[in-house]
């Protein structure tokens, strides 16, 4: 186990993770300062979020926030039209944050309808605030959701199953099929096998095993909350989707899943 994994046990075991991470983000406000007021004065037509909210659901950095953002959102398009046709569809972000990837998605879709929700309430007050071309709503940590049944084409998830607990994968995987319509896509990515050297030897064990590893001790839903996703665990959800494509991350980089709900 390395230094860092150690130091990270030990502040999870005391209680002390977030604690350390609000100190992390702090440091980082500093660093990147004047970073950060170059591009504001350069884009000063960009909404930004408020620094934590940007911080909480990605880094605190706005040119990485909203340049890669936005190209974050036409991977994403890219990678669904191979497998659907997305002019006129229904999207929903599910755990949409400070908006880093729905904003841009308006002038990407032909007569789309996008759609954002989140548990964090102080991201979707300021997502509704400035956005008035996409439909925001909250939500709790648990499901469910207010969208009709098989209403969206498309629903994404970006690093939000890996923030949550074993009943939760369960309860949001049934929410998430409720919502789509039949041959809908389900896009999310997770942490999978790349990410098994940042393991301890314990949780190496439980991942070989292919079950599902979940760091809490921390708030569920906070950053600092993670679950690592085996393959195998993963294609147990196949009993209710088909898989269109898996691409496996490379070092540091998340897994992405891409399924279709099986028609009736």
């Amino acid at each position: 186990m390395s230094t860092k994994q150690s130091i990270t046990r030990i502040l999870r075991q005391l209680g002390l993770m977030q604690m350390s991470d609000y100190l992390r983000f702090i440091w980082l406000r500093r660093k990147n300062r004047d970073h950060n007021r170059t591009f504001r004065k350069q884009y000063p037509e960009v909404a930004l979020p408020p620094d934590y909210l940007m911080y909480e659901a990605f880094q605190l950095d706005y040119e990485r926030y909203y340049i890669n953002g936005k190209k974050t959102a036409e991977w994403l398009v890219s990678l669904v039209q191979n497998h659907k046709n997305l002019k006129g569809a229904s999207i929903l972000d599910w755990g949409c944050g400070p908006a880093r990837v729905i904003r841009h998605l308006p002038g990407l879709i032909e007569d789309g309808n996008c759609y954002g929700t989140d548990y964090n309430r102080q991201s979707i007050a300021w997502c509704s605030a400035n956005f008035t071309d996409i439909y925001f709503h909250s939500n709790d940590l648990m499901p469910g959701l207010i969208y009709e049944k098989e209403w969206f084409d498309l629903v994404y998830g970006i690093s939000v199953f890996t923030h949550l607990s074993m009943e939760a994968h369960e309860a949001w995987l049934n929410e998430l099929i409720r919502i789509l319509k039949p041959g809908g896509i389900l896009f999310i990515t997770l942490h999978g096998n790349s990410f098994r050297e940042k393991l301890t030897p314990s949780e190496k064990l439980l991942f070989d095993a292919d079950e599902l590893v979940i760091r809490g001790q921390v708030t569920e839903g906070h950053r600092t909350f993670t679950a690592f996703h085996p393959e195998k665990w993963v294609r147990i959800w196949t009993l209710r989707l088909t898989v269109l494509e898996h691409i496996r991350g490379a070092e540091g980089e998340q897994d992405v899943w891409i399924f279709r709900k099986i028609l009736p």
